[in-house]
């Protein structure tokens, strides 16, 4: 056997031995150099997307914030608007109770018979004009008393009427459309 037989595997200098490491240390530092950049590109994302998020909660809240302002708005407006005159009712009740009370004397002379015909004419202009801003009067004398709507001043006992009704009116009581502007002032019945 002259020849001698090559090994399978050749053996490389030392010198190249230490270079092809290098080489694979290189590699495995690029492939880890890779890994992270894709796992901070990641990151970035989830970041990115965690804002997005965070901004479209953000830009909801405000919205239904901003929807909620406009419907209070529009409510108070609706109210202001519906319950505009209460101010001007409330101080003129007390001049409906003075034609009231007035229209209650019995004229003996014809010319306080005409006075007073001319003040029932007042007065029912007077309550027709209340009316149409939807002013009512309450009802009281034989009712249940409602504290919504009553204020109890004076107590009796009637055995003819129905417990806890109202005996008598003392002063009137009136609301306007929905609200009471001024609750009446009753004798209850024990």
């Amino acid at each position: 056997m002259a020849e001698e037989q090559k090994p399978l595997t050749e053996e490389k200098p030392a010198d190249e031995a230490v270079s092809s490491t290098e080489e694979q240390g290189t590699v495995e530092v690029e492939v880890d150099q890779t890994i992270i950049e894709e796992v901070e590109e990641e990151s970035k994302e989830e970041q990115l997307q965690k804002q997005l998020d965070e901004a479209e909660e953000r830009y909801l809240r405000l919205r239904a914030d901003f929807d909620n302002f406009r419907r209070r708005a529009n409510l108070d407006r609706e109210a202001q608007e519906k319950y505009r005159a209460q101010k001007l009712v409330t101080e003129l009740l007390p001049v409906l109770d003075n034609f009231e009370r007035a229209l209650q004397i019995t004229p003996e002379h014809e010319e306080t018979k005409s006075v007073l015909q001319g003040m029932e004419m007042v007065y029912k202009t007077f309550v027709t004009a209340l009316e149409s801003e939807g002013v009512k009067p309450i009802e009281t004398v034989g009712k249940p008393f409602d504290p919504n709507v009553h204020q109890a001043v004076m107590t009796d006992s009637d055995e003819s009427a129905e417990p806890n009704s109202v005996l008598a009116e003392l002063q009137k009581g009136y609301t306007l459309k929905d609200r009471v502007i001024r609750p009446s002032m009753v004798k209850v019945n024990q």
